[in-house]
């Protein structure tokens, strides 16, 4: 771990904090403003100093953490997990959101054989075919 009051790279910090395994994925998140400084949507050659807050949306999950530590290099999990902490309320609302999937799982989970046919569609909608007959023909009205 590098000096405290010095600043790094946040694409470089969110790598060796095994955010994103690369750092071009890092910098790609960045820009799509997925990660954020503050509250503020920031560059990937912004400089990241311990005791800032940062907020990381990686798919569905949101996590708001606190840099602890500044490392040049990537190491082991257990090494990169001490250069930040997660806040508790980031903690309750991931939980929260991981039961919320739990409980109500994707509608399309539940299709078990793809795309339904044209057959299986009208079978579906209920659908009853008409055609025109003779007696529509000679009615008027």
């Amino acid at each position: 771990m590098s000096d405290a009051s010095s600043g790094m790279r946040l694409d470089k910090w969110l790598w060796a904090a095994r955010f994103y395994k690369t750092r071009a994925l890092a910098v790609e998140e960045i820009n799509l403003g997925r990660v954020r400084v503050g509250g503020q949507p920031v560059k990937p050659a912004r400089d990241v100093k311990v005791g800032e807050l940062l907020t990381i949306r990686t798919g569905a999950v949101t996590r708001e953490v606190e840099v602890k530590g500044l490392s040049a290099q990537r190491g082991p999990a257990p090494q990169a997990q001490l250069l930040y902490a997660e806040t508790s309320a980031s903690i309750t609302a991931r939980e929260a959101a991981a039961e919320a999937r739990r409980l109500a799982p994707e509608p399309a989970a539940a299709i078990e054989q793809g795309r339904p046919t044209k057959q299986d569609r009208r079978r579906l909608a209920d659908w009853e075919r008409w055609s025109v007959s003779v007696d529509d023909l000679d009615d008027p009205g």
